[in-house]
């Protein structure tokens, strides 16, 4: 099922891996911790914050910043706290990146020593020909509008040549909007020898990344 398309948008976190690293878990706890220190909160009162504001504004850092005006680079200094060695390459992935035609574009809500730590673990160092993070945004994250026109004006892109690929399915609304092919990294297989099924007429949904990307792009 070839695909034509020239531009290929990935998110890093939960998309590039997989959630069973735990590398998400550490950073909610991390956040947790942050929140903790700033309100003097318990852990549930941290849990229902944090699930709160991600609900009202996004993230975490987008409604701290809304609510408490508190300094984003502050917050995002806990990245650094963060043990990166639970990363490990896919090569199945690695490969199926590599192939694809055209540009690779990384679009996280996380900062870019994030995706500068991240990408080398996962063997993706060099693939990405851009990486646009939360500073690039002007702290504005997905699935607000607005950063995706930052991002699409950055990069020149043309949304009905583009593939967008994301956990979220939140973060695939405003791609679809604007044309894009988006495909939902998330949930478990349904029968069939395909890595995914079809949701709409440009959004797919998969459980298998690297296995879907081959098969775009392969006329096998």
């Amino acid at each position: 099922m070839p695909l034509a398309a020239d531009t290929w948008i990935l998110d890093l976190d939960n998309t590039l891996y997989p959630p069973a690293t735990g590398l998400a878990d550490q950073m909610n706890a991390r956040i947790r911790a942050y929140l903790a220190d700033l309100l003097q909160a318990d852990e549930p009162e941290t849990r229902r914050l944090q699930a709160k504001l991600v609900a009202e504004h996004g993230t975490t850092l987008r409604g701290l910043m809304n609510t408490r005006g508190i300094d984003p680079h502050d917050y995002l200094a806990w990245e650094h706290t963060i043990d990166y060695s639970v990363l490990c390459p896919d090569p199945a992935l690695v490969a199926a990146l590599g192939a694809l035609p055209g540009r690779k574009l990384l679009f996280t809500n996380g900062s870019a020593y994030h995706a500068d730590q991240a990408l080398p673990r996962l063997g993706l160092e060099g693939i990405f020909d851009g990486v646009f993070d939360i500073v690039a945004g002007d702290l504005m994250p997905k699935p607000y509008p607005e950063s995706y026109q930052r991002f699409i004006t950055k990069f020149a892109v043309a949304p009905e040549r583009s593939v967008f690929c994301d956990d979220l399915a939140v973060n695939l609304d405003v791609p679809e909007q604007l044309g894009m092919t988006t495909v939902w990294v998330s949930g478990t297989p349904v029968a069939g020898p395909a890595p995914y099924e079809v949701l709409g007429p440009r959004r797919w949904r998969t459980w298998d990344l690297a296995r879907m990307l081959h098969t775009l792009t392969s006329d096998d």
